[in-house]
């Protein structure tokens, strides 16, 4: 009768990318792609060509034609009386033997992988409002969601949210929606997250809905999920 009333109540929150029943601790694995951070780059046009131009950069000398990036510097286009480049977001025209010192900010990207576990589902750790908890990625899932125990501990007031119903198919649940005020998952913080705190045991594991995941990018591939994000 028990496993009959969980496998109804789950129903409300079916899942693209897994099934919302159990969970098993799953290896967290968090890469930090680039170093972020700033730095001046100092460029000084040292010749002129047809869409091509010498440039000295932070004490490198690089050929660069139209279209060419490197170290953050781009080159739009050049002729004989300059040089058009585009240095963090920013356009710039620099005449011969002309110098610029300006600062680049490297783009920082994190990207959390996954692997899926044997009941096909994406478990891993989270920080909600600041605590350690486990979640399971449900792109089926308009929202975080948690159960009432799970709301407790972590000292979460939801009575004082806006009170709400589930109809499920064992019948019509209390729940209450709410703003958390920050989650993180693998180095990537998102405030503000809307929530379902949902009276009873259900769903046994809070899981990770799109108020979330719509501020990351998602890519399944081998029965591995990698949530990114680049700032």
């Amino acid at each position: 009768m028990m496993q009959r009333a969980q496998r109804q109540h789950s129903e409300m929150f079916t899942s693209r990318i897994a099934p919302c029943r159990g969970w098993l601790p799953a290896l967290l694995l968090l890469w930090w792609l680039g170093s972020g951070g700033a730095f001046a780059a100092s460029v000084t046009v040292e010749a002129l060509l047809p869409n091509t131009a010498v440039l000295m950069i932070n004490g490198q000398r690089k050929t660069l034609r139209a279209g060419d990036s490197v170290d953050g510097v781009k080159l739009l286009s050049a002729d004989a009386s300059g040089a058009v480049l585009e240095i963090n977001g920013t356009r710039q025209r620099v005449g011969l033997n002309r110098n610029i010192t300006t600062n680049y900010v490297a783009p920082e990207r994190r990207e959390l992988q996954i692997p899926r576990n044997d009941r096909m589902q994406y478990i891993t750790s989270a920080l909600i409002n600041g605590r350690s908890v486990q979640v399971m990625v449900d792109t089926g899932a308009n929202v975080v969601a948690l159960n009432t125990r799970q709301a407790e501990a972590l000292g979460l007031d939801y009575a004082a949210g806006i009170p709400s119903t589930l109809e499920t198919a064992s019948g019509v649940v209390d729940a209450w929606l709410l703003n958390l005020d920050r989650v993180e998952v693998g180095g990537i913080p998102v405030e503000g997250v809307r929530a379902t705190v949902v009276l009873g045991e259900y769903p046994t594991t809070i899981l990770l809905g799109m108020s979330y995941l719509q501020h990351v990018e998602l890519r399944e591939r081998n029965g591995v999920l990698s949530i990114s994000r680049e700032w």
